[in-house]
């Protein structure tokens, strides 16, 4: 016999047997609504194989549930590339949004690689994760971006032999233009958009233009990477290991005209500049080693870099779901609109970001700009500018005029484009 807790009386442990499992019932059901897909909406992707099935969440242990949240949708274009396998299997294990986050993912490829896109699914379905809802595939971005939450931009045009900067950019900014279009029209209003395809800035600068209804800051131009080479060169020359290298910034476009911040970099605490003390090597052998890092890496394997390319999409990601340290940044190719740097605005340019944890984030507005950095930022500025006037015509530009020319150096960065 157990006492009500009201009244004093006496009651049968019958009726809180019940009462419990009616309890139960009721945090089942609640934890089932707010973590089960959706019936799929009109135009939605058709689920993929075993994804086509009902989940049901009490056949899982309700300590692993009940925290679960409401299940994210990603987007993910070039969704059968060497970047994507790394990344999808990321994604689906909660490395990336976490533990207690369930995901469907919507893939998106080409008629040519559909075959190879129905691998990767049959791979994920093989993998059985937990926190993995659904799957879709298919050739249309407006089926796949359907309700998306997030938008991973990694498909793009590579660049062929012969095939100038200019060409490349209106080939990329076409898909970049009819991607953010479709974007436009069905994904969440609040969707989050990381572009990946090169020339990645100009490409996230196009989908922006062409999606009026999404907010400009969503677009996300991913120079992660750069910044992840940046902390692994200083902290190869400090002698420090990367975990006491913080406070590291990519300024500009993603190409060799990227600008890494050793300025305002600091290594255990301290200035960078003092623990290192060359400033020859900042200057001179620094900069162009991050820049060039990709070339460097096809030189010895023959691949470009997928796996590190993938993992720095995670970072990025996580950098704007989990709140940056305090004194910390991360870099990321965003809308120049409202900057404290006196950059121009309608540009999509990297600068150094924090994170409260809520897919937002705010420019840190605290970095010093000496004479030096100042001058790379606007060579990068220029470059980014002329790349903006290439594409005038996919952004509504009156009167565009391209000023890139095959006489000019190659910036663009070897094996990423």
């Amino acid at each position: 016999m157990m006492l009500n807790k009201q009244t004093g009386a006496a009651r049968p442990a019958q009726a809180t047997r019940r009462s419990a499992r009616a309890a139960l019932r009721v945090r089942t059901q609640a934890v089932q609504a707010q973590v089960s897909a959706p019936p799929a909406a009109p135009g939605a992707p058709e689920k993929f194989g075993v994804f086509r099935l009902a989940y049901d969440v009490t056949n899982e242990d309700p300590a692993l549930t009940r925290n679960w949240k409401k299940t994210v949708h990603v987007a993910v274009t070039g969704a059968s590339g060497q970047i994507s396998n790394h990344l999808l299997f990321m994604l689906a294990s909660g490395e990336v949004f976490g533990r207690d986050q369930p995901v469907a993912l919507q893939l998106l490829g080409s008629q040519r690689s559909r075959e190879a896109l129905e691998g990767v699914a049959m791979e994920l379905e093989d993998s059985l994760y937990p926190l993995l809802r659904e799957v879709s595939i298919g050739t249309e971005p407006r089926e796949i971006f359907s309700g998306a939450d997030w938008a991973l931009m990694v498909g793009a045009q590579p660049r062929g032999p012969g095939m100038e900067r200019a060409d490349l950019l209106d080939l990329n900014g076409r898909i970049f233009r009819d991607q953010g279009a479709a974007l436009n029209e069905v994904a969440s209003p609040d969707v989050k958009v990381m572009v990946v395809g090169n020339p990645c800035n100009t490409n996230a600068l196009i989908a922006m233009e062409n999606a009026p209804r999404i907010p400009r800051k969503n677009f996300h131009a991913l120079t992660r990477l750069d910044e992840n080479r940046a902390k692994c060169q200083l902290a190869l020359k400090s002698g420090k290991f990367y975990t006491n290298v913080n406070r590291v910034a990519i300024w500009g476009n993603h190409s060799t005209t990227q600008v890494p911040d050793f300025v305002n970099a600091r290594i255990g605490g301290r200035p960078a500049i003092d623990v290192i003390g060359d400033m020859k090597w900042f200057r001179e052998e620094f900069t162009p080693t991050v820049a060039q890092r990709g070339g460097a890496l096809i030189k010895k394997w023959g691949r470009s870099s997928a796996a590190s390319t993938a993992v720095s999409i995670a970072d990025a990601i996580r950098s704007l779901v989990t709140p940056t340290a305090p004194g910390d940044c991360f870099s990321s190719g965003v809308s120049t609109d409202g900057n404290p740097y006196g950059l121009p605005e309608g540009m999509v340019f990297s600068m150094p970001c924090r994170s409260t944890g809520d897919g937002d984030y705010t420019v840190c507005d605290d970095f010093i700009i000496d004479d030096w950095l100042r001058s790379k930022i606007n060579a990068s500025l220029d470059e980014l500018v002329k790349e903006k006037e290439c594409v005038g015509h996919l952004i509504g530009t009156s009167n565009p005029v391209c000023r890139i020319n095959k006489d000019e150096p190659d910036t663009w960065l070897p094996g990423e484009n």
